[in-house]
């Protein structure tokens, strides 16, 4: 019983207090795999203004007069190649991190999760950290590499409840890892493994990170610089290795939407460039996704492959995210822990 307890009047409504909370937060996912769901989400995703960073008054009527009216019901036709009978695979899969990380903490922190766009939110979730007695919170977004259209929105959108909240929680906040040794190992550990399991041995590895417009780039986004020295101390520690010493390793951006010109070299070209220049084995990893999702599991795995082969490769892989593996669960106990240094306890 704290101090504050032990001296409350009689009479006082009881109050949860005192407790710590880490809230992982990644960037979401529709509710199902229908065309509905999917138009709801994509018309909260796509009116983030750090996300289209294009005045609204221009761009609102493109996006409801045009994009909602088309794209959904091709993105829910993607989504229903991946969803599970567990949903979402990005929402199953943070699910799994947050209850993988509480068993790790233990009593002393309390773990929830939480999507960027979609559900649970960000603001449902601090809220019942609030009510359940977090008066610490760290927020987690898991996004090794710093953009403002990831890590910095789920800052905004956390900042919004604290606007709303009276009583605000204490609030900190997970830095960018691209370069952290506790990820690095867990990319190393993970991805060295798979590429011994193969049952080929690829001649090229396609390091994919998801792409941003060039023009973020040309502001001051610091996202290209973080992919580039995260693929580069990645691909030391891989070609280290005897046995991948000779594997050619590029660096690409997926994931490309729109007219604008986005970072280069894209994934798709390359792909196909690959494939009629004459390699005939790939692999691909997707080391800036924390989690496997639509864009790993439909766009590389589904249609890079598909690419690959038509373009006469014989032999495709798409390797798995770090999701909740040991190596995965590892890097994100390591992290967790450091920026909650002074509020729990160290381990002995």
């Amino acid at each position: 019983m704290t101090w504050q307890e032990q001296h409350l009047p009689a009479d006082h409504p009881p109050v949860e207090s005192g407790r710590v909370g880490v809230l992982l937060v990644n960037l979401g996912t529709p509710d199902a795999p229908d065309t509905p769901s999917v138009k709801r989400y994509l018309a909260e995703f796509l009116s983030d203004r750090r996300v289209v960073e294009i005045p609204p008054i221009a761009w609102q009527p493109i996006l409801r007069g045009i994009i909602l009216n088309t794209r959904p019901q091709k993105s829910a036709a993607a989504y229903k190649k991946v969803w599970s009978e567990d949903g979402s695979p990005l929402a199953a899969i943070t699910k799994r991190q947050a209850n993988a990380l509480q068993v790790r903490l233990g009593g002393a922190v309390m773990v929830d999760w939480a999507m960027r766009y979609g559900t649970p939110s960000i603001d449902e979730k601090l809220r019942g950290m609030m009510d359940a007695g977090c008066e610490r919170i760290l927020l987690a977004p898991l996004y090794p590499q710093y953009s403002g259209a990831t890590t910095a929105t789920v800052v905004d959108k956390a900042a919004d409840t604290l606007k709303d909240l009276r009583w605000q929680m204490s609030l900190r906040t997970l830095p960018p890892y691209h370069d952290h040794p506790a990820y690095l190992d867990a990319l190393e550990s993970d991805l060295v493994g798979q590429l011994d399991a193969l049952d080929f041995t690829p001649e090229v590895l396609l390091l994919s990170f998801h792409g941003m417009p060039q023009r973020t780039l040309e502001l001051g986004d610091p996202y290209h610089c973080h992919c580039h020295k995260t693929a580069r101390l990645l691909g030391e520690r891989i070609k280290a290795k005897p046995a991948w010493s000779d594997l050619r390793i590029v660096t690409t951006f997926q994931s490309r939407f729109g007219p604008a010109k986005w970072l280069e070299p894209s994934t798709d070209v390359t792909i196909e460039a690959e494939a009629e220049a004459g390699t005939k084995r790939m692999a691909v990893a997707m080391p800036g996704f924390s989690a496997d999702c639509l864009e790993t599991l439909e766009e590389i795995a589904l249609e890079g492959r598909d690419e690959f082969l038509q373009g006469g490769g014989t032999h495709f892989a798409a390797l798995s995210c770090l999701n909740d593996s040991k190596p995965g669960m590892d890097m994100i106990e390591t992290l967790i822990r450091q920026e909650l240094s002074g509020w729990i306890p160290v381990p002995k």
